[in-house]
Parts: structure tokens; sequence; C-alpha cells
């Protein structure tokens, strides 16, 4: 592509940052790009390790048939007739779409129209499932729709910022350094982190409260007990614009009556308990950040609405500097919710369970087999494969045999499974290695489309290298398994801001700002103004992008009010016992990322933390007979790991952590 510089997104976390990459006789480099406004320049140790992360060892490089390299016509040729062939015989929901965040939005909408328009069967899910679902339902909870309320600026413009459950300092360190900054120009921010870990986000924290895991929905129903005995209700937003006030407070008083109950149901101190209560009484601007502490729960969506309930009682929503504010895990978990990447959604954030939203659908995508009702979720579809319930799954730039829990089932799973294909741009993964038909995708640098970060901000990935062999654009392939199933006329795909245009335009149809995601006022951009894109936040509807959603206080309910939800807090599914007596938590280290595909090829990254590890209180690894620096065998009910132990005293006692990666 010559010598050139060209503006991207970064490929890891949701923060999404613009980057430049370079490539000048050969070689890359990468900055970051001070004009994008999620990160202007700033970049973590991941996003500053990029160009090390492209070379083409153990690349994907051609389609493959039963472990015979062939042309691409064959390879295709064979799922599309043995998707076919199940269908057939067992029906549409005999087969499975299994898809991930790593994808690009226009990849995810051509998908998601193959399966859910044209196969008639809903089983398409995604790996954001794992992250993200949590946050999804609580969301359409409390709001009538899956819609983030806030964005970046209000980092800069609280002046309180409770962090729950998010190392943000290792996992989202862009958005995280830009608090830092923030605290360094405003003395009256305060930081409070809620963490069972003194975790490196503790470093700015003012108040660190180090709650009993999964305490976290007592926590915050106590915190709406509270702001309802100080008077901090805003009595004229929860009359006029939410509804179910008074069962959620009947909910908070019995389950977390006071500071003393709260204090006692979280471990905590009840002077530590109070303080925060107070801070968030006396302080108007208030975001309230969460992610996978929260969401990777068994009751993850009730602590979600635990705490969105909090901001709605006062009305700290739709304002500056104010609001619930999910991060999201992975480049584009939020692009995939947008084009309806979920096994219970339909694209442009419409319902499978809602008639008119299945008519509007239907129609626009003239739509020969239209799916009624939600399909498999990512744990239950690879159970009802396992079971035999489903016998064709393809699997798309995610690793499922590594990252879904009980990947021993899983493994059994796919290999008693009649078709596996996977898309990938890695040879040997744990699950191309159970493929019948692999396709050699292409990989960041060499595709080309949208992704959308937390604060809905839709930003162009754009392609500064040549693609290596046979390798594909994803949307691509499964336009062209289409064609050979049939239905080649509404698959005739021949750019990516053909289907770009496409997703937006139907975002707009029968909208008239009933739905949240609406992105029409992009629908006619040409290929010049599309491979221009600008990042802008959604809702477009007139060529201008929107900073912060609800400052008209409507919402996307059927009355348009918001609404709070009572909240049961419910500990761990397993709790502990005398077999197990501590209770584990996992997360990110601070220079990884995933299944390490593509950060394990940076060797700078793996000086951080070289090997796997268990961190433990010092007195819990003396009682389990352990020395720093030793090694130890972990046990769960459900598997075993071997690492290496880290004593830690920010650790809580009766917990452990063991990173994911």
């Amino acid at each position: 592509m010559g010598n050139k510089s060209i503006a991207t997104t970064c490929p890891y976390c949701g923060v999404g940052c613009g980057v430049i990459a370079t490539v000048a006789n050969g070689v890359v480099t990468v900055k970051g790009d001070p004009d994008h406004p999620a990160n202007f320049g700033r970049l973590c140790s991941k996003g500053a390790a990029l160009a090390q992360t492209i070379d083409l060892d153990g690349r994907l490089r051609a389609p493959m048939v039963d472990g015979a390299e062939c042309d691409w016509d064959h390879a295709l040729t064979t799922v599309a007739e043995g998707f076919k062939r199940v269908i057939d015989k067992h029906g549409p929901d005999a087969v499975a779409m299994y898809v991930s965040g790593q994808l690009l939005s226009e990849d995810y909408y051509v998908a998601n129209k193959l399966m859910k328009g044209f196969i008639g069967s809903a089983n398409i899910d995604t790996n954001s499932r794992l992250c993200m679902s949590s946050s999804v339902a609580g969301h359409k909870r409390a709001f009538g729709a899956d819609t983030v309320p806030c964005c970046y600026e209000d980092l800069e413009r609280a002046r309180l910022i409770v962090l729950v459950g998010t190392n943000a300092a290792w996992c989202h360190p862009v958005l995280y350094q830009r608090i830092v900054a923030a605290k360094r120009r405003h003395q009256d921010l305060t930081v409070v982190v809620v963490d069972p870990r003194k975790t490196a986000t503790c470093d700015i924290a003012d108040l660190h409260l180090p709650v009993m895991p999964g305490s976290d929905a007592a926590l915050f129903n106590g915190l709406l007990g509270h702001l309802d005995r100080e008077g901090e209700i805003d009595r004229q937003f929860v009359d006029d614009h939410t509804e179910g006030c008074e069962q959620a407070l009947a909910c908070a008083r019995d389950t977390a009556p006071d500071i003393e109950a709260v204090a006692r149901i979280c471990g905590l101190p009840e002077d530590t308990v109070a303080e925060f209560y107070r801070l968030f009484a006396r302080t108007e601007r208030v975001v309230t950040v969460y992610s996978q502490g929260i969401n990777q729960s068994s009751s993850g969506t009730d602590k979600v609405n635990a705490i969105i309930n909090c901001h709605l009682l006062t009305g700290r929503i739709g304002r500056i500097g104010m609001g619930p504010f999910s991060f999201t895990g992975q480049p584009n978990a939020m692009g995939g919710r947008e084009v309806g990447g979920l096994a219970n959604m339909l694209a442009a954030h419409m319902e499978i369970e809602d008639p008119e939203h299945r008519r509007i659908v239907k129609t626009f995508w003239q739509s020969p087999a239209m799916v009624d009702k939600p399909g498999f979720k990512a744990v239950d579809l690879f159970n009802a494969i396992d079971e035999g319930r489903i016998k064709a799954v393809w699997v798309m730039a995610t690793n499922p045999v590594f990252s879904l829990p009980d990947a021993d089932r899983v493994r059994s799973a796919l290999s008693q499974c009649e078709l596996v294909v996977v898309s990938d741009v890695m040879r040997e993964t744990d699950t191309t290695q159970l493929a019948h038909v692999l396709f050699p995708a292409q990989a960041w640098g060499e595709k080309d489309g949208t992704v959308t970060n937390s604060e809905r901000r839709i930003s162009r990935q754009r392609a500064f290298l040549s693609a290596p062999g046979e390798a594909r654009p994803d949307w691509w392939m499964v336009a062209e398994v289409a064609r050979r199933m049939g239905f080649g006329e509404d698959f005739d795909y021949r750019s990516v801001a053909q289907i770009f245009r496409e997703h937006a335009l139907l975002s707009g149809v029968e909208n008239e700002g009933v739905r949240d995601f609406d992105i029409s006022g992009l629908s006619e951009a040409s290929d010049r103004e599309y491979d221009g894109l600008n990042p802008i936040q959604w809702p477009v509807r007139r060529g201008e992008g929107t900073a912060r959603m609800f400052a008209d206080r409507r919402f996307f309910t059927p009355n348009g009010r918001a609404r709070l939800i009572p909240v049961n807090p419910r500990p761990p599914r397993h709790g502990v016992d005398d077999d197990f007596p501590l209770i584990m938590n996992t997360g990110r280290v601070r220079d990884q990322w995933h299944s390490m595909t593509r950060t394990g090829k940076a060797p700078r990254l793996s000086d951080h933390a070289p090997e796997p590890f268990v961190e433990l209180h010092p007195l819990d690894m003396n009682a389990c007979g352990l020395q720093d620096g030793g090694l130890a065998q972990v046990f769960s009910r459900w598997g075993e790991v071997l690492v290496r132990v880290r004593a830690d005293d920010g650790q809580r006692r009766g917990s452990a952590f063991v990173p994911m990666h």
C-alpha cells in the first residue's frame, strides 16, 4: 500500500482508541491519534506494541477442508451444502453461528441477516455474551433499550467517580489516565473504588471498599435506602419520568435496611459504608463506572439495575458529569449489539419477540424465513451442540474451546458435531483443531469497517496492510455462503460501505425517535464519505452525533418512563464450604489480551506478568501451606489449574485471584 499513514482504531478493549499506522519501507509503526476523541493520542502498553503483533507467523493463509488446503469455491460450497443438508433434515434450528466482538459491525450485520432473516434461526450469539449481556439486560429493564447514557467527557466533568468491579488502570488504561488527569485538574474530584482487591486502580482512590465478593447489589440497595432516608430523591424527576420507585425502595428496605446491615453483608467497616453513602448523597455530578466485576456474575443484571436505581432516584442521568456508565470489554461489543448479534435481539436494537419489530426487519430484508423466537445463548448453544440438537456451527473470530466456561464440554461438543466451520486468522488454536472447514480471515490492519466503543462512538477501522495468501473479510465469506445457499440477490454486496449504508438505513425505518439506535443520518454516505468517516456518537439522525442520552428525560419504554427495578441481592451461586473455602475472582493482567493470540507475539508485553498466577492474602497462603513464588494446584467444582503463588496483602481474606489469560 506504499509509504503512507492511515488513521484507524485499536483492536483491543472497548475504549476504542484512535491510532495512526504508518507503513514506510515495509516497516509498520503505530502511535496514538491526537485527533481521536476517545484517546487524544494516548495509548496503553498493548496499543503501543501493536506493530509487534502483525507478523504472519502462524497465519491461516488458505481455505482448508478436512485438513487439506483447497480453493475458496470448494470450501464455501462445502459449507453451504452442509448447512442446507442439515436444515433440510433437521430444520433451521439445527445450525448455529458463534461470533465475536473482534468482528467489525459490517461482518456482524451480514451474519445476523443470514441466520435470522434467511436461514430462519436465531441461533447466533457472540462471545460478548460472556461480558456484556448483564449490562444489556439491565439497560433494557431500566431504559427500555440497550442505551449507554454517558460519554467519556462525563468522567472529566464529574465530581464523584465510583469505580465498581473494574480495575480500569489495567483493563481500560486510557480512560483511567483521563480520570487521573481530571483528578489533577480538579481538586474536588473524588474517586471511590468498590472491589474485593486493592488493585492498581486504587492508587487514585480517596476511598476503597473491599467488599465481600458478590455483595455489590446489597451495597447499592443500601445506598438507595440511604438516599431515600436523607431526602436526596429528585421528586419531580421520579414522579414525572420514572415508575417502580416505591417497589424498588421497599425491596431495598427489606434487604439492606441500614448501614449496619450493609456493612455486615459486605464485610466492611460501618464508617467506610457511611462515608461512601455520604459522598454519593452530597455530590450532584456522580458517574458510576462498572465493568466485568459486575457483569460476569450469576446475578449481574440485578447488580446493574441496583446501580442504575440510585441514579434514577436522584435524577443523576442525562446531564453533564453524571450517570451509570458501562465500560465494554471488546473493541466492538457495542457494534455487535447494534446489529443484533445476540440470540435474543434483532438488528438495529429491535426485539425478536416484538411483532412490529419483526415486521419492520422482515419487510426491509425481504426475508423469506424471519425468526419469531430467541435462539440459544452462548453457553446453551454449545450445550445444544453437545446434546446433538445443533448439527452444524460456524465459529467466527473467537476461540470458544479456550474462552467459554467448562471448556472440556465445549471441546467434546465440537469434536462430535457433524459440521464445524471456523473463520480465523491463525492456523492453530484450540478451536481450529476441531474444524472440518477453515476459512482464512483478514486480521487487524488488513480488514475494513466500523467499530463502536463504550460511549456509542462509531469509528472506522481501516486497512493499511495487504492480506496474506487467500485471506478474506468475514462479511465476504458469509455473503458467498449465502449466495450458494440460494440467497444471492439479497447478499450481493460489493463493498463494506454498501453494507454500512444498509445497516444505517434499517436503523431509521419507522423510527422517528422511538428507538434509541438510529444512524439513518449516515445512510446516504458515499463510498468516499464512508472511507473518510470521522468518529461519531449515535444516534445520528441528521448528520450530527449525540454526546449523552436522556437529556430530554424521555426513555424508550412504552410510556417513556424509566423503570426502577426491585433487586433481591443474591450471593455467589456456590458459596464457600469446607471443601471450597475460598472465593475466586478473575480478571485481566495489564499487558495481555484474551487468549493472547495477538499480545503473545510481543515479547515486551510478557515482561510484566510472564506466567499465570494465583494471588492470595498472606494469611490464606500460610493456611494453605503455600509459599510466595511456589506452585499451587487451584481446584474449583469445575476444573483445576497449576499456577505460581503470589502473596498480596491487598487481596481480601477468603478470596483468590487468577487472571483469565
